[in-house]
């Protein structure tokens, strides 16, 4: 089994994957709170208490991290609880086959090259509009050629409401749910109506640029895919949405190690 770790800045996405290639499935997945200050050895308790008994059966580890206190306690957590593999961690310098066509390859969140890579295998042939409903929302454009053109990056739905509670005295959390209305009748129902949809309106609004400007988007097929740990709550709120893909990330790692694989045999 295929054991893949997607470390964000909230959650860290666990899978795992029997079979390989067109036969691959992903059996289980977790997601857990993100601490940034966990230990490799924190981290492998973990795993531990999720696989139980299965995890003598991870043949290997393919990883990725956005925070980077947490990205040196993978590397040694891989190294010392699951032997010389083959293990892949995602980080700048790893090919994935994936062209990042923008000013800085380096500064591209490897969690956005792992999504593209799974969305073109998706949709081939077919350019894709990425959106990953996270601490931040990520709207990133994928060519029909499989390449990476850039995106848009825009506070997520959590911190707007923490935003609004912490700066507004009469204003208190409330649950993420969709009004009665758009027209909320009371505080509550404003609140839902102006996050869920305002935020929704935000994202229909730039995937509508993109399809707008960059060349070759404005085709009927064009696939725009959710994925995040938000998404089961945006996703039916956002009218330019296509598809849905929660483990689009451990996708797009496995991917990533098929092919590290590969070039080494």
């Amino acid at each position: 089994m295929l054991l893949t770790v997607d470390v964000g800045n909230t959650n860290i996405h666990l899978g795992v994957f029997a079979g390989s290639g067109d036969h691959a499935a992903l059996v289980r997945d977790w997601r857990v709170h993100t601490r940034p200050h966990l230990t490799a050895d924190e981290l492998a308790l973990t795993l531990r208490g999720l696989l139980g008994d299965d995890i003598e059966r991870v043949t290997g580890v393919a990883a990725l991290s956005t925070v980077p206190s947490l990205l040196r306690e993978m590397r040694l957590m891989v190294t010392r609880y699951f032997g010389p593999g083959p293990h892949v961690l995602l980080e700048p310098g790893v090919r994935t086959g994936i062209p990042l066509l923008v000013d800085n390859p380096k500064e591209v969140g490897t969690d956005r090259v792992a999504n593209a890579l799974a969305a073109h295998a998706m949709f081939p042939d077919r350019p894709v509009v990425v959106v990953a409903f996270g601490t931040a929302t990520v709207i990133d454009a994928v060519s029909a050629k499989g390449e990476f053109l850039g995106g848009a990056i825009a506070p997520g739905v959590n911190l707007g409401v923490e935003a609004l509670s912490e700066h507004t005295v009469t204003v208190r959390k409330v649950e993420l749910m969709p009004p009665r209305s758009v027209i909320g009748k009371n505080t509550v129902e404003a609140l839902q109506s102006g996050i869920l949809f305002g935020f929704a309106g935000q994202v229909d609004g730039l995937v509508a640029r993109i399809r707008d400007e960059i060349p070759g988007f404005d085709r009927p097929d064009v696939a725009v895919v959710a994925t995040g740990f938000l998404a089961p709550l945006m996703k039916d709120e956002c009218r330019s949405l296509t598809d849905h893909a929660p483990a689009l990330a451990l996708d797009g790692l496995r991917r990533v190690y098929e092919r590290s694989r590969i070039r080494r045999s």
